[in-house]
């Protein structure tokens, strides 16, 4: 079957397609494809990865890359799974559940946002969750609220709704991380500039002004110190709310 190519009733992902048997052993290996790879999304960002460029780092020509994986697509449920790999995951404890849900929350978020670009690669790679590691991450999330004595579907809920709220948030900080890294300004700095502009751009708008205007010297000490109190917040009012199915 030529590379790239599945049957009609396979799903197409790395995880699911058997591995191509090789006569000879390979000048690359999947290792050191998808640690290059991860290294050239962390330095140049997810736009600048492409297999032709991503073999010209490795001393080989791209189509000596499909030995391991179809296509790009493929590459990329490879990385992001390397890199949840990174996660943390604590043993559930029914004592002390919600301190272990946030613990490994403050650890993808950490990971996510060393690897910005995975929060992008979530939005064009759609069969990363069959990834080994991310089995394992959500597997043991589901693990950690299960400890605090909930029904499966309040789990199921929980889980699922902690897990997008990370990655939609990680999601955004990232972006302007990126963007604070792009403007050369010092992160307060840059925060304050954007709140005062979000201060006047809201002049029309009185509820979300007094939001801007009362919560401006928070956001800015928050963005210098680098504490994650708003992250925490959130975590805790989804874990309120599982809280209240028990």
């Amino acid at each position: 079957m030529a590379a790239g190519s599945t049957n009609s009733t396979e799903i197409a992902s790395v995880w699911t397609r058997p591995t191509r048997e090789r006569r000879d052993q390979p000048a690359l290996s999947r290792d050191q494809i998808v640690d290059e790879a991860i290294a050239l999304l962390d330095e140049e960002g997810f736009d600048a990865l492409s297999m032709r460029k991503l073999g010209a780092r490795l001393g080989a020509g791209a189509t000596s890359l499909y030995t391991h994986v179809a296509n790009k697509d493929e590459l990329l449920e490879l990385v992001v799974d390397q890199v949840i790999g990174e996660v943390p995951c604590p043993e559930p404890d029914p004592a002390h559940w919600r301190e272990r849900v946030h613990a490994q929350a403050d650890g993808l978020r950490a990971t996510l946002l060393a690897h910005p670009w995975v929060t992008i690669v979530f939005g064009n790679a759609a069969l990363t969750y069959l990834g080994p590691n991310m089995m394992r991450l959500t597997d043991s999330m589901l693990g950690l609220v299960e400890a605090g004595g909930f029904s499966d579907e309040v789990v199921d809920a929980t889980t699922n709704t902690v897990f997008r709220f990370i990655v939609g948030s990680c999601a955004n900080e990232a972006a302007m991380l990126m963007t604070i890294a792009r403007s050369g300004l010092p992160t307060d700095q840059w925060v304050d500039q954007v709140m005062a502009a979000s201060v006047a751009a809201s002049a029309d708008f009185p509820r979300l002004h007094r939001r801007y205007v009362d919560q401006r010297e928070e956001v800015v000490a928050e963005a210098a110190s680098g504490v994650v109190n708003r992250f925490t917040q959130a975590i805790d009012l989804i874990l309120d709310g599982a809280e209240t199915r028990r």
